[in-house]
């Protein structure tokens, strides 16, 4: 067996499993005694980057510091990353690995307070938020945060915007559907801050407003309050499609 199968294909009694143990450890604390073999391997510059991979996101979902560094230092310098394009997403044929981290980070919440890795956790995740307008995340950033990360992480959040605004204001060509992945961002911010929600998306459709980035936007109707809400609501039936009123007639809780 190798080392990589001990680690995630053996459950915590031993026995050789077809499932990967990663979401097991949430219900069996002897996942503890995995942590030094998967650090080792995670830097093994020796082994497979699929693996190494892999047991950076298994540190990463169980809230160990070792993960959260390992995906600080990821986002340092994104495409010098061991397992940079290991992953590749099928839509924009760009790499897709620091999606499947920040998912990882985000399923690690109820271990980082068991663990006191909170912080660490929260310090992951900023890190992650700053590469938003040049790495893919895969129409996550909508749905990850909790209210208390965003009240931390609101600075990193406008000021990632912002230098994804003028990336797309300067005609610069993208990787990827900037425009979209930066109003999922803002919808983000709508459970804390409705009119700041607004203001980010409007930054956005102001210089991109695609049928796909104006559909996300809509998240924002469903998730914020306030009267800067109901005006983007109506901005959304002006300028968007069938599919987009009806969303928001939805939204608004209008037949």
């Amino acid at each position: 067996m190798t080392r990589f199968k001990e680690l995630l294909y053996t459950d915590f009694d031993g026995n050789s499993t077809t499932d990967i143990v990663l979401y097991k450890a949430f219900d069996d604390p002897r996942h503890v005694g995995r942590v030094p073999g998967l650090v080792e391997l995670m830097n093994d510059s020796a082994a497979p980057e699929m693996e190494r991979f892999i047991a950076c996101m298994a540190l990463t979902t169980w809230a160990e510091p070792a993960g959260y560094e390992a995906v600080m230092h990821a986002a340092a310098d994104p495409e010098k990353t061991a397992w940079y394009d290991f992953s590749v997403d099928r839509k924009f044929s760009v790499d897709s690995t620091f999606s499947q981290l920040a998912l990882a980070v985000e399923n690690s919440c109820n271990l980082s307070d068991e663990k006191g890795t909170e912080e660490q956790r929260q310090q992951a995740f900023r890190a992650l938020v700053r590469l938003a307008d040049s790495q893919y995340f895969e129409d996550r950033l909508g749905e990850l945060f909790d209210d208390e990360f965003l009240m931390v992480a609101l600075d990193d959040i406008k000021d990632v915007i912002g230098r994804g605004v003028r990336s797309l204001a300067s005609g610069e060509k993208q990787r990827f559907d900037l425009a979209t992945q930066l109003v999922d961002l803002s919808t983000s911010v709508a459970m804390v801050d409705g009119r700041l929600a607004v203001e980010l998306a409007m930054s956005v459709l102001d210089v991109s407003a695609s049928p796909r980035t104006l559909n996300h936007a809509v998240d924002i109707v469903y998730r914020g309050e306030g009267p800067e809400v109901r005006q983007f609501a109506e901005y959304l039936t002006t300028v968007g499609d069938e599919e987009v009123r009806r969303q928001v007639r939805e939204a608004l809780n209008e037949s």
